[in-house]
């Protein structure tokens, strides 16, 4: 049975329910305990990337959703979300002889360097299709890039609606979406079919009302790149967060200078010497050969005299426990003296609880930062591990900022948004290490930039710091503007 493009709301309400039948039949929905893309425990999981095994399945599903385009006007290009959405997109765009574009996971590291494929001009109205939607993030990043090459996006094309916020978001974000399936209506048709049980029906829904998405707010990378630091400072709940923002103001600075050298004294050196014009050190204090407590008082005491921060590039990635610990205690005592740490999402949000019991003893101010995207070629912090790394940004009021690449990651004002691999011109080492330009990091979103070795390898290191300092302020002002 196929769809016609203009079905009555009768005969589209039996396809729907048939269609619903079989994604159940071929496990394309599933009952038990999952985790969905954005961190939420749930009851029930959709697995739409089973259709491209059930062909008629998955032509049955894009014809249902292109009786949407009946009302929308100057449709003249389709975009299918990575990777489940793509071969219904492919789909439409044959049987509707609509050009199809493609918004790459990353932009290619080569060639054109593109994040959109296909040909299109400027102006074009162009449908999103989506699987799944949850938080809304995929449509919504889709958009962004769709925008920022010149197309025009008003209208998704979605399956499944989660019902647990994504659309609220999806439409502040000015998207008008169209699902073919909210939980609540699918619940209905299995349980019609005799497909499920109303215990599992009232299991689904008692989730289903206690949680929601993280919610996505609207144009906050417009606002926030354009919203001075001292006004920021006020918006943020982590007190280091506005000591940091209000810094930069009295500095005139967003440079962080990564000391990442082996020997005390000359980590000391280098940081009395461009000090004044830094507003962090960071730090791998672990490749320190003549480590000692004495370094760490001596690097408070510079820090005291020329007015900056110290960071410790920890990037805690263990248990909770674990993670407390070496915070504390051992060798490095870390939580005694620096204002803030690095912190990797991988181990979930315990790994923020314990960071914060370590500093149960510690009067002074803390904050973290947590790494959801890294400089480095191939890096594997793809936008899975980004959306729930967010998640458990939002959790706590420890979090001073974000680590990361672009400004649709650090959304939140109140957030300091950290960018490494800054050089004066783009290049990259034998390690794979990518470099970016002063004025490219902070359009890119980057209120806190990285230099190393573009100061620490510089014939006049003192020299090099102020060019640093310059660029990355002028930088800053000009996107205030």
């Amino acid at each position: 049975m196929f769809l016609g493009s203009h079905m009555c709301s009768g005969g589209m309400d039996a396809e729907l329910k048939e269609l619903a039948v079989a994604l159940c039949e071929i496990d394309a929905i599933k009952f038990g305990d999952y985790t969905t893309k954005v961190g939420l425990k749930t009851p029930i999981y959709f697995d739409l990337r089973v259709i491209i095994s059930h062909p008629k399945v998955m032509a049955r599903l894009a014809k249902a959703l292109w009786t949407f385009s009946d009302d929308c006007e100057n449709i003249s290009q389709i975009c299918g979300v990575p990777y489940t959405a793509l071969p219904l997109a492919t789909l439409i765009c044959i049987d509707s002889n609509i050009p199809m574009v493609i918004r790459r996971k990353e932009a290619k590291a080569y060639g054109t360097m593109k994040l959109i494929e296909g040909s299109f001009d400027e102006g074009e109205n162009c449908i999103i299709i989506e699987d799944v939607v949850t938080s809304g993030s995929s449509i919504i990043d889709t958009a962004e890039a769709l925008r920022k090459d010149g197309l025009k996006v008003t209208d998704a094309f979605v399956v499944i609606d989660r019902e647990q916020g994504g659309k609220k978001n999806i439409e502040a974000h000015g998207i008008k979406m169209r699902s073919l399936y909210s939980i609540s209506s699918i619940l209905a048709y299995l349980l019609e079919c005799k497909k499920i049980t109303p215990k599992v029906v009232k299991k689904v829904k008692d989730y289903w009302l206690e949680f929601r998405a993280p919610v996505i707010p609207a144009q906050v990378q417009e606002s926030r790149l354009k919203i001075p630091f001292h006004s920021r400072a006020t918006k943020t709940k982590n007190e280091m967060a506005t000591i940091l923002f209000n810094l930069m103001e009295a500095k005139e600075s967003n440079l962080c200078l990564a000391a990442d050298l082996t020997k005390a004294e000359s980590i000391l050196e280098i940081t009395d010497l461009v000090g004044p014009h830094i507003v962090v050190l960071k730090t791998h204090v672990d490749i320190v050969e003549d480590f000692s407590h004495n370094f760490t008082n001596k690097l408070k005491n510079l820090a005291s005299k020329h007015n900056f921060l110290l960071m410790e590039d920890r990037k805690f990635a263990d248990i909770g426990n674990t993670v407390s610990l070496q915070y504390r205690d051992g060798i490095y005592k870390i939580a005694e003296w620096a204002d803030m740490v690095t912190v990797h999402a991988v181990a979930g949000k315990t790994i923020v609880y314990g960071l914060t019991k370590a500093l149960e003893n510690v009067k002074e101010p803390r904050g973290i930062f947590i790494v959801t995207q890294m400089s480095s070629e191939g890096a594997l912090t793809n936008n899975e591990y980004v959306a729930n790394a967010l998640t458990i940004a939002h959790s706590s009021n420890l979090v001073t900022g974000i680590v990361c690449q672009s400004n649709n990651i650090c959304l939140n004002p109140a957030w300091i948004q950290l960018t490494p691999g800054v050089k004066l011109a783009p290049s990259s080492d034998d390690l794979g290490q990518q470099y970016n330009t002063p004025e490219s990091v902070v359009n890119s979103g980057a209120d806190l930039a990285v230099v190393g070795r573009g100061i620490t390898e510089a014939e006049d290191k003192l020299a090099a710091a102020l060019e640093y300092k310059q660029a990355l302020w002028a930088a800053y002002k000009k996107r205030l503007d």
